[in-house]
């Protein structure tokens, strides 16, 4: 049986580029990331990736109990998409309309906060919730917001999660559980999990440095982005997904990569394609010493003629559950807006020569619009050994 394609429609994004796509597409282009900075915590300095523009869409009266960080930054990308779905609801109807998103810190910011208070003046806050910071709770707030009556839930993988919610999301459309869906993720800055990662030794005081022989860790991050998916035809067709489990460490991938290529391959034969279909590919990249370490290796075995490939968390900063969707989102610009080039692969040029020479896009690139479909890739891989790659076609 052959199985109903799914499109990518219209794309919601805030991170520490900018509050909105349009914002955000020059910035990349420019490499020019007003969010990056130092965030002082209770144990030192950590160099992150803040969301620095306002906040001001607030959760509507019924809702007012979820009022967070974490979901004004998801609202801020709803908004950007939002005449898409009323579209698609007027068209389908409320029940007809999914959301799938993920997250992997959700709103423990507001407990911080809360936390903080109680402290202070012996007491919790009048506005906070335990619900602001529930892990489960950005899809059914997502879907009470929007009106919208489908299945409603949220994926939590760690740096896998939103990744995991476009596959998710694509076997509703595919079965005809669903005509629409509201896809992505969201993750907010804590210092939670800034100390929990500096407590494994995997931040950096300074940018991130993928793949650079002085890469020293990541820097957390925070942002949004939400995708609407449909069966109707459109420009930008999700053509492949591959999910794999390295069951390997509880942190550290797996050093060979096993999983990771499983997942790639698998993307291609998903899609139906071979490697040299793949005009560019937006890697995991997070900058610690191992994590490179295995994405460049099975990469230079899955893409052994080369592939243009960068990693863009030295703009967002590791985002953790919303990076697999933001960084789509980047892949996804590159075939769907006229103009937007590869995102460049920000680094001090240093490679590293313990790992494979991989085309990391250094000048301006663009996908080719002539010649046939155009097929681009996005990585995620996650503690736990979680995989997941993404194929999208134009």
């Amino acid at each position: 049986m052959t199985l109903p394609s799914v499109y990518l429609h219209a794309l919601g994004m805030v991170n520490a580029l900018g509050g909105d796509v349009d914002s955000i597409v020059p910035a990349l282009a420019a490499a020019q990331s007003p969010g990056m900075g130092l965030m002082h915590t209770g144990i030192g300095d950590a160099f992150v990736g803040r969301v620095s523009t306002p906040l001001d869409i607030a959760p509507p009266e019924p809702l007012k109990r979820f009022d967070c960080r974490n979901n004004r930054m998801l609202l801020a990308a709803i908004a950007q998409i939002r005449p898409s779905i009323e579209a698609a609801r007027e068209r389908y109807g409320s029940h007809r309309i999914g959301v799938v998103l993920g997250t992997s810190t959700s709103g423990i910011d507001a407990a911080e906060v809360a936390f903080v208070h109680q402290a202070q003046a012996g007491q919790l806050p009048d506005n906070f919730n335990y619900r602001q910071m529930e892990i489960g709770t950005a899809a059914p707030f997502a879907a009470a917001a929007l009106d919208v009556q489908g299945p409603a839930f949220t994926i939590s993988t760690a740096c896998t999660s939103s990744a995991k919610a476009f596959v998710s999301a694509r076997r509703l459309l595919q079965l005809g559980l669903c005509d629409a869906m509201i896809v992505g993720g969201v993750d907010t800055l804590c210092e939670l999990t800034v100390q929990g990662f500096a407590s494994l030794e995997s931040t950096s005081i300074t940018r991130t440095n993928p793949m650079s022989r002085n890469r020293n860790g990541i820097n957390v991050g925070e942002g949004a982005a939400v995708f609407l998916m449909t069966r109707d035809e459109g420009e930008v067709r999700l053509a492949g997904a591959g999910e794999s489990s390295d069951a390997h460490h509880v942190s550290a991938p797996d050093p060979r990569g096993v999983g990771g290529e499983l997942a790639l391959r698998d993307a291609l034969k998903d899609a139906g394609i071979d490697a040299s279909a793949i005009a560019y590919v937006n890697l995991h990249a997070t900058a610690t010493r191992k994590n490179d370490d295995m994405e460049a290796h099975l990469m230079a075995r899955v893409f052994a003629n080369g592939v243009p490939a960068s990693g863009t968390k030295p703009f967002t900063g590791h985002q953790l559950g919303a990076a697999g969707a933001t960084e789509l989102g980047f892949a996804w610009l590159t075939l769907a807006r006229d103009g937007v080039a590869m995102p460049r692969h920000q680094w001090d040029g240093e490679a590293d020569p313990a790992l494979p020479v991989l085309d990391l896009v250094q000048d301006e690139r663009h996908v080719s619009r002539s010649g046939g479909t155009r097929y681009v890739m996005s990585n995620s891989f996650a503690f736990g050994g979680s995989n997941v790659s993404l194929i999208l076609a134009r």
